[in-house]
């Protein structure tokens, strides 16, 4: 109603104005009847109002429909009405739907093409960093150890612009099953022992309840557990011997902790650490940060529909647990 209205709203001014002219001009011609100049005014006004009326009856989809935004694309599909403009209006949001479709399916043709291309070159030079480690291990120390260890920052490199590339279509590489949790952490320290080794930094488990299980992804678990082990151990390089990676249940649900003894981080960047390219303060001081890690993490565990808290004091450390819910938490069943 407020945008037919507004529509209309010159017309009902013109027509005010129109009426008051004509009785002014009748008066100063020297006619004085008023009522007959009040009647025909009246009979203008209830003139108006019909037409008003019969306008907005026969437009009411219009109106509704330019007023209330569409829940869904495919109401764009959606007849208005037998009025000309209504036609109308149906047959431009058709069009537009038609050419977004199109530009849509182009895009995605574009965007799987560019994943397609990242897979294979992935892959790719996954070999020749293998054919160098391997060259690594025939040489002497430290060059040996030094190589393997830029082999392996490049092998994490190009796993997270595989995970990243993924991500798109995640839903689709879904393969949930029961995992245990005590076996998936000691398959992210045989990944990352080098990685202990080179900061000396150990892990720690601390098992309260043996053979927990949760029904998960193991893959992309695996990936989110390590990126929040490798966080822990890079910033507790040089403060801490050891970080800890906690299994128990809360309220009947599933947790995993990973805590370090780090630098923590500050306040103010506890809330934004989620967020894409997000570096922080301490993403200034380590210069390596992506600001990917975490978002990646935050991203697969809401997929995964696992939830992430985080605790950190500036100077002491860090923990970020992974909640399962109690439907995921097969050991609770």
């Amino acid at each position: 109603m407020k945008l037919f209205l507004r529509d209309h709203l010159l017309l009902i001014v013109v027509q005010i104005f129109q009426s008051v002219m004509i009785s002014g001009l009748f008066f100063l011609d020297g006619y004085r009847g008023i009522g007959v100049s009040i009647y025909a005014i009246f009979l203008s006004f209830v003139l108006l109002t019909g037409f008003l009326l019969y306008r907005y009856l026969s437009r009411k989809n219009f109106y509704q429909r330019l007023e209330h935004p569409m829940a869904t694309l495919d109401g764009s599909l959606e007849t208005t009405g037998q009025a000309a403009i209504s036609e109308a209006l149906d047959q431009l949001l058709v069009r537009q739907y038609r050419l977004y479709q199109e530009a849509l399916h182009k895009a995605e043709e574009r965007q799987d093409e560019h994943l397609l291309f990242m897979d294979r070159w992935v892959h790719q030079m996954k070999t020749p960093l293998s054919v160098i480690e391997l060259t690594a291990q025939s040489m002497d120390e430290p060059e040996s150890s030094s190589i393997r260890e830029e082999t392996e920052r490049m092998r994490n490199g190009l796993n997270m612009v595989l995970y990243m590339a993924r991500l798109r279509t995640i839903e689709e590489d879904f393969q949930i099953k029961p995992v245990v949790l005590s076996k998936l952490i000691q398959e992210v320290n045989h990944e990352n022992k080098r990685f202990y080794i080179r900061n000396e930094v150990y892990p720690q488990l601390k098992e309260e309840k043996p053979g927990i299980t949760v029904e998960t992804d193991e893959k992309w678990l695996l990936f989110l557990l390590s990126q929040l082990v490798q966080n822990a151990v890079k910033y507790s390089a040089g403060r801490a011997k050891y970080i800890v990676l906690s299994l128990y249940e809360e309220s009947a649900e599933a947790v995993l902790e990973v805590k370090d003894f780090g630098i923590g981080i500050p306040v103010s960047d506890q809330k934004r650490v989620f967020n894409k390219f997000y570096t922080g303060e301490n993403g200034r001081k380590f210069r390596e940060s992506t600001g990917m890690g975490l978002y990646l993490v935050k991203e697969v565990a809401e997929r995964l529909e696992h939830r992430l808290e985080l605790e950190s004091v500036e100077g002491e450390g860090t923990s970020i647990r992974i909640i399962f819910s109690k439907t995921q938490n097969l050991t609770s069943v």
